[in-house]
């Protein structure tokens, strides 16, 4: 019999316990959690404060998951080393849990600058966690002035959900635009004036100098008065346990098709683990909620002596600020074919007979045929292009795809 443990009790975590018994039904699995609540939708945590959802909404799985699957559930507990030698997990207390099979699925943690004088900021929070989102709500008030650092997916879902708490949220980045790392400049531009008409006020192209308590100076030579910092520049995966235990990291954990890392026994799945992304053929943290899913699911089956490989994975978003929603994926690489308007914009890029990525704001497409198409790299020339390139339809593809691949009666 197998003792499984897992390290992290996120959405990876989920995958990997639904994947270990989709093929094994009776080893034990233990769960290392750092934190003490059961697994949870992280990206709510900006609606939680917004008031569109609350504690109980916001459960990914009912609270009876653990049993269910024969868990034992270890909160608040941390990971300290990693013995793959021995086959042994230390905990912050001391303890000694001995695995077969292991995954790290350990998340990724707030990158914090060193700012000068970072210290004398009182009120200062990150947000990535549910108790990072109950923190910060104690400390709004409707007459706080709030600054965030970061114009990124962490730091603009943090403003949204704070903006009708608070008098005034200013958002700074040393990017030039919003959500640099998946929009190009016209894109941006777009999405900034809706956050803009919204409420939010920017300070692109600049960031913070030093702080003195309550104000921060600008290396532009701005000066921001604020009550309350939020820290959303960015993060790094946590791949320390394996790095000290002798696996081989990058910028993650890094793991094949399978999710098994460089050390027997040892696989790693979500935000920490760097795998093979289908868009660039190169190995790359993909810190995404469906990813991090299917990595976990590989893992569990592999772990639990299946047979499971993740070939497709590819970066994707969809997010939306007061109505407009953005979706993207794969590489913005090859020929452009552009729509757009006012308030919307609609971009897919092909290369070498394939469709590489798409771009699409404020446009009601299902995006998911699109992403298909990525993921399974089908030829364009099998498909009727200038249809689907004008609308998400399976009316692109031939009877029998219809057919067989959409279940749509022909």
């Amino acid at each position: 019999m197998e003792q499984y443990v897992i390290i992290g009790n996120g959405v990876a975590t989920v995958g990997c316990i639904e994947g270990i018994r989709s093929v094994d039904k009776e080893s034990p699995i233990t769960v290392v959690s750092g934190e003490n609540h059961k697994v949870y939708g992280r990206p709510l945590i900006s609606y939680y404060l917004e008031g569109k959802t609350d504690l109980e909404k916001m459960k990914y799985r009912p609270d009876d998951f653990y049993d269910k699957n024969g868990v034992t559930l270890l909160l608040g507990k941390k990971a300290t080393a990693v013995d793959a030698k021995a086959g042994t997990v230390t905990l912050d207390d001391g303890a000694k849990l001995p695995y077969t099979k292991l995954c790290v699925a350990t998340g990724s943690s707030p990158f914090v600058p060193p700012f000068e004088n970072l210290e004398s900021v009182k009120d200062k929070y990150s947000f990535m966690t549910l108790d990072d989102s109950l923190a910060l709500e104690k400390a709004l008030f409707p007459e706080a002035k709030v600054l965030i650092v970061g114009a990124g997916l962490i730091g603009l879902k943090c403003a949204e959900g704070i903006l009708d708490r608070v008098a005034s949220v200013t958002i700074c980045d040393l990017a030039d635009r919003v959500l640099s790392s998946i929009l190009d400049t016209e894109c941006a531009a777009l999405m900034q004036r809706h956050l803009e008409k919204n409420g939010m006020t920017f300070l692109l192209g600049d960031s913070v100098a030093r702080f003195e308590t309550n104000k921060a100076f600008m290396k532009s030579g701005k000066e921001v008065d604020f009550d309350v910092l939020v820290l959303a520049v960015g993060v790094r995966a946590n791949i320390g346990l394996v790095r000290d235990a002798g696996g081989e990291t990058d910028r993650g954990i890094v793991v094949d098709e399978d999710m098994s890392t460089t050390l027997p026994g040892i696989y790693a799945a979500g935000d920490c683990a760097q795998g093979p992304d289908l868009s660039i053929g190169a190995k790359r943290v993909l810190a995404i909620l469906p990813n991090a899913y299917m990595q976990g699911h590989t893992a569990g089956v592999n772990m639990a002596g299946g047979e499971a490989t993740l070939k497709n994975a590819i970066p994707m978003n969809s997010i939306g600020f007061f109505g407009l929603h953005a979706m993207t994926a794969g590489s913005y690489e090859g020929d452009l074919y552009e729509e757009k308007t006012e308030d919307s914009i609609k971009r897919l890029f092909t290369k070498d007979d394939v469709l590489k990525g798409y771009i699409l704001i404020g446009r009601n497409e299902r995006a998911g045929i699109y992403t298909s198409m990525i993921r399974e790299k089908t030829p364009i020339s099998s498909v009727n292009f200038d249809v689907l390139r004008k609308a998400a339809t399976t009316a692109g593809f031939s009877k029998q795809t219809r057919k067989d691949k959409f279940s749509v009666p022909v």
